[in-house]
């Protein structure tokens, strides 16, 4: 089925002025708001490893709907190792006046400690300007200067830069300019490069690129979302993944140091614990449930964790301090583990071009159990990972193994089943009652979404359920204590509600859930967009069984019940029954969706609407009566 993973693929994208995201082609003409003029932007890096880079870009506001974005433009950088200068901000006007930004329209937003200390996690600042007396048929240019003080890793370079093809593009242009003797690799897509140039040691590349005539974007699914497909190029110092990898833990590893502090915490945790395995789960638990999460991850500026004494002062951190904070409890404990870099967006797959930017997340793989942690997810039980952790390529820090990947759920990871009894009385009304049982993914859903409910929201849980349905009703509900870090949850609801049915007289009522779930079979049901360019996208396995009995009042006769179904493609079946025996009616739908791996080729998509669109019927299907 269709995973409903984030689509993060804007999080992938460089901050250009356009803003959108790269289209799939057509032979349609897009409708444009706004024209990137020119966008010029040179990288210039010294021989000790730090950088700048300048920006240059003017666009065209083409329409009204455009003015909002287009009134601001902002740069992010750290403060602790960058420095940004603005060296130009205008509005030119339609009549050829130029109207500069006046310095009362910057406004400067800083994540900064107290005094001169460092910011507890982030230390990003913002510096927006503000165009004014800007109106459509104007042009707005900024042009700025980012110097890298520090590099993000030592004797290290690499960039990225991406281009939307449903964006205009009138003029762009690349340079980038470094010591001729530096070992460097680049990556160029659909650029056009300049010959290379040498002068006193350097050596500056060239690219320009144009879309001045940008197609209709009919792209709808960004689930999965590979930025070397779409022109751009890639330029690094690193030679391999594994130099990424040994970056990262030159300055990781040590932090993850077992000091008195964690050999006692550790001692505490693991009290009463019997085997390795076990040990290990206490020690998962502890971090993800007591230690928040927030933060940078990888990023300029947050590549270090911090001291882990200081991340149990504060029983907070970024992806890098819990996975620095676990591998020292595990050490303690004489569990051997690394540390793990991978993507937590929507690319499943590494560059070409090693650069730091695809790897944004820190995690932790423990080689005794070939088992990833990733702890910044307190609703992740041991052994499970969230979303955006699965089916990811996996870059370890100690023992490097090429092409090792994260794992992706198996077939019969997700399941749930939903068994509801319902007795409709002479008036039309019903009592019932609904049990659900479900594992994997679905407990964790119902888990994280039951913990923050409060004793009241319990308490009248039934009876929202039921008005969201459109009934009014009452009931109660009991369920297993969601707070633990378990894949299973189960639950029990029972009800009354009115005017299920108008009786008497003659009338028919399609079969559906009455009460909510994670999984209802009718999620399978949900057929992706025909206009949209058919494109790899997220999805998962998973099993929904629902099963009901309903038991008629004497005086009403069912005059027909819904066809029996059988579907059957190369990763899903269906099947459903229908029987009616007296007056009581069983039915059982059961869909199985067996697919493996988090990524499906654009191909199944097909498959897996025409399956859709065969279960939306069957769904639909009513039970007739008088």
């Amino acid at each position: 089925m269709r995973s409903t993973l984030p689509h993060l693929a804007a999080s992938l994208l460089l901050a250009v002025p356009a803003g959108v995201t790269s289209a799939a082609a057509t032979a349609e003409p897009a409708e444009l708001s706004t024209r990137i003029q020119r966008y010029h932007v040179s990288y210039s890096l010294n021989a000790d490893y730090t950088s700048s880079e300048t920006h240059d870009w003017t666009m065209q506001v083409l329409k009204e709907n455009a003015l909002s974005n287009a009134k601001e433009a902002s740069i992010s950088y750290s403060t602790s190792i960058e420095k940004a200068d603005v060296l130009a901000a205008y509005t030119l006007k339609a009549d050829g006046r130029r109207i500069e930004v006046p310095k009362s329209n910057y406004q400067v937003v800083t994540n900064s400690g107290n005094a001169k200390d460092a910011p507890v996690f982030s230390d990003r600042t913002r510096l927006t300007v503000v165009f004014p007396e800007l109106a459509v048929g104007d042009t707005v240019g900024f042009s700025y200067k980012l110097s890298q003080l520090e590099p993000m890793f030592p004797k290290h370079f690499s960039i990225v830069q991406y281009f939307n093809r449903n964006t205009a593009y009138d003029d762009v242009k690349i340079t980038i300019d470094y010591p001729a003797a530096l070992w460097t690799q680049v990556d160029a897509r659909e650029l056009t490069g300049a010959a290379a140039t040498e002068k006193d040691g350097r050596r500056q590349l060239t690219w320009t690129f144009a879309n001045k005539l940008p197609l209709k974007n009919t792209r709808r699914d960004y689930s999965v979302y590979e930025a070397d497909e779409v022109p751009g190029l890639a330029f690094s110092t690193f030679k391999s993944y594994a130099e990424i990898a040994q970056a990262y833990g030159a300055r990781a590893t040590p932090k993850a140091a077992v000091t008195p502090q964690v050999q006692a915490l550790a001692d505490e945790i693991a009290k009463g614990r019997t085997s390795p395995r076990d040990t290990a789960r206490a020690l998962y638990d502890w971090v993800a449930t007591n230690i928040t999460y927030a933060g940078n991850c990888i990023g300029t500026g947050a590549v270090v964790p911090h001291d882990i004494a200081f991340i149990l002062e504060n029983k907070m951190g970024d992806c890098k301090d819990h996975a620095t904070l676990l591998q020292a409890l595990l050490a303690a404990r004489k569990i051997e583990s690394t540390q793990a870099l991978i993507n937590a967006g929507s690319s499943f797959k590494l560059a070409r071009v090693p650069v730091v930017s695809r790897v944004n997340h820190v995690i932790n793989y423990l080689p005794a159990f070939d088992l990833f942690l990733d702890s910044t997810s307190s609703t992740t039980p041991f052994g499970m990972l969230p979303d955006g952790s699965q089916d990811k390529p996996a870059l370890l820090v100690d023992g490097f193994r090429e092409g090792l990947r994260t794992p992706a759920p198996q077939p019969g990871s997700n399941v749930q089943t939903m068994k509801t009894r319902i007795n409709i009385l002479d008036n039309g009304s019903v009592t019932g009652t609904v049990e659900v049982a479900t594992k994997g993914a679905y407990a964790l859903d119902l888990r994280e979404g039951l913990r923050g409910a409060g004793k009241q929201v319990m308490d009248d849980m039934v009876k929202n359920v039921l008005k969201g349905f459109g009934y009014q009703g009452s009931g109660t509900f009991e369920s297993d204590d969601p707070t633990a870090l378990l894949d299973t949850l189960n639950y029990k609801a029972r009800f009354e509600f009115k005017n299920f049915t108008p009786f008497p007289g003659a009338g028919a009522f399609a079969i559906h859930p009455l009460f909510t779930s994670a999984a209802p079979v009718a999620r399978f049901a949900a057929s992706a967009d025909e206009e949209g360019t058919p494109v790899d996208f997220a999805c998962t396995n998973g099993t929904s069984t629902e099963e009901y009995v309903f038991t008629f009042p004497a005086k009403m006769t069912v005059l027909a019940v819904p066809d029996n179904m059988a579907l059957k493609t190369s990763n899903q079946t269906y099947k459903a029954t229908y029987r009616l025996k007296g007056k009581q009616l069983t039915v059982l739908r059961q869909v199985d969706d067996r697919t493996r791996g988090n990524v499906c080729p654009a191909a199944m998509a097909a498959e897996y609407d025409a399956f859709a669109k065969k279960l939306q019927g069957n769904l639909k299907s009513q039970v007739v009566y008088k």
